[in-house]
């Protein structure tokens, strides 16, 4: 009886934990796009300072090349994570 008991009550913990796993998995991910994004475009202004032009060319293609580069690095870290679960 006693055994049963403490089974019951270290299922809900461990889903709580998979639930706490997931959420800090999923909040790195967050922050390291976060990440990729910023450090992309506060290169391409630093460029952009020290060779001036027209448009801003490289803020525009290095902060579009960082989001694009953090949405890969989102959809293989997400495939990664799915293979874990299993």
């Amino acid at each position: 009886m006693s055994q049963l008991k403490h089974n019951q009550h270290s299922k809900p913990f461990k889903d709580q934990k998979g639930k706490f796993n997931s959420y800090a998995r999923f909040s790195s991910i967050a922050i390291q796009m976060f990440a990729i994004i910023g450090v992309g475009t506060f290169i391409g202004l630093k460029l952009d300072e020290n060779y001036p032009n027209e448009h801003n060319l490289y803020t525009l293609i290095l902060s579009l090349g960082s989001v694009i580069l953090s949405l890969v690095y989102v959809i293989k870290r997400i495939i990664v994570g799915s293979k874990d679960i299993r």
